[in-house]
């Protein structure tokens, strides 16, 4: 299910990344906040989707602004292709699957 975005120089083909964050309450609404403009939540400190690697870039800039690094962490899976990713939820599903930009 990779996608490829058409761009006036050519062709950008998205990453899929999970995000995972641990970051201090004061910062948790921040982060989430900022995370959901690119990024589909799953469920508490948990976000997916496709990203362009421009996207990446600036939500990691936007990130590192709002992050104490001495207290928080937010880790980055990254799968080059969805064509063997399967997500599987036991309980409670908390996410959306659609990204509203």
């Amino acid at each position: 299910m990779l996608r490829k975005i058409s761009i006036s120089k050519g062709l950008v083909t998205p990453v899929f990344v999970i995000i995972v964050y641990d970051v201090n309450q004061k910062r948790v609404a921040k982060v989430l906040k900022t995370c959901r403009k690119y990024l589909h939540w799953v469920q508490n400190s948990v976000l997916e989707g496709d990203i362009s690697d421009a996207s990446l870039k600036k939500l990691k800039i936007e990130l590192n602004r709002i992050i104490n690094k001495e207290e928080d962490s937010v880790i980055f899976y990254y799968l080059r292709t969805t064509k063997y990713y399967s997500r599987e939820v036991i309980g409670l599903k908390k996410g959306g699957d659609d990204i509203i930009i």
